[in-house]
């Protein structure tokens, strides 16, 4: 009778329409999987490790396990400091006029700031601020400062505030001045941060203005309303005719 475990063709074909059943492993072989297995669970998975738990793990690994894992450490440290460099601001902070220059004008190199000139008695200012609070900690590569009015500029009239400045390399890239320009008294916080994006300050996921269904309903009005003077208006001629 013909061993139903031994490598043929043909008991490898009855295996496959299942006249023979599988093909037992031979001793030998469990055992060595169970040894695989077994030293693949004592491997600490590295790569979901942060660089601490590394450093302390490290006499765990063989010298191929620590080669593995220098190469992670490295990049690991890398995305670290990626990551500290883009999230260097990540608050909006007060400053006083005598810093204007050092901390807007002159800021590092490509990065964007976004300032606001701003008077407490006004409550369009703190609802801008309370806005920005929460878009410099969204935009933490972006810098984001506030500025009691008075200490920057003297005699600044109220009609002008909130103000708000974009500067990029000591230019000023946009300006949003006063109540209408930088959103109405309801200004929300998603049609600020689509303002901010307009002009490249901060990269947001919204994909479209949040006021759009507005807007598109003050085109409608305005386009209704004309065509209806337009009627109107040459009725009126018909009629003097």
């Amino acid at each position: 009778m013909q061993d139903p475990n031994e490598d043929t063709e043909w008991n490898d074909i009855l295996r496959d329409f299942g006249i023979l059943p599988p093909k037992e492993e031979s001793k030998d072989e469990i055992e060595e999987m169970v040894l695989r297995l077994q030293k693949e669970a004592m491997v600490k998975p590295f790569e979901k490790m942060t660089l601490a738990q590394l450093k302390e793990a490290e006499d765990e690994f063989d010298e191929e396990d620590m080669q593995a894992i220098e190469t992670y450490r490295k990049k690991r440290l890398q995305e670290w400091k990626a990551l500290k460099k883009k999230q260097k601001f990540g608050e909006l902070r007060e400053i006083s006029g005598n810093q204007y220059v050092n901390e807007v004008t002159n800021a590092e190199e490509d990065v964007w700031v976004i300032i606001h000139l701003y008077r407490s008695s006004i409550p369009m200012c703190l609802l801008v601020n309370q806005h920005l609070s929460l878009l410099a900690r969204k935009f933490p590569e972006t810098k984001f400062v506030k500025a009691i009015v008075n200490s920057c500029i003297q005699h600044y009239h109220d009609n002008c505030l909130p103000t708000i400045f974009v500067y990029k390399n000591g230019q000023i890239e946009a300006k949003f001045i006063g109540i209408i320009e930088c959103g109405g008294i309801n200004l929300k916080l998603k049609e600020l941060e689509w303002k901010l994006a307009e002009v490249g300050a901060i990269q947001t996921d919204l994909e479209e203005n949040p006021r759009k269904d507005i807007v598109d309903m003050m085109v409608s009005s305005i386009r209704n309303t004309s065509i209806h003077d337009d009627s109107d208006s040459s009725n009126s001629d018909n009629d003097t005719k």
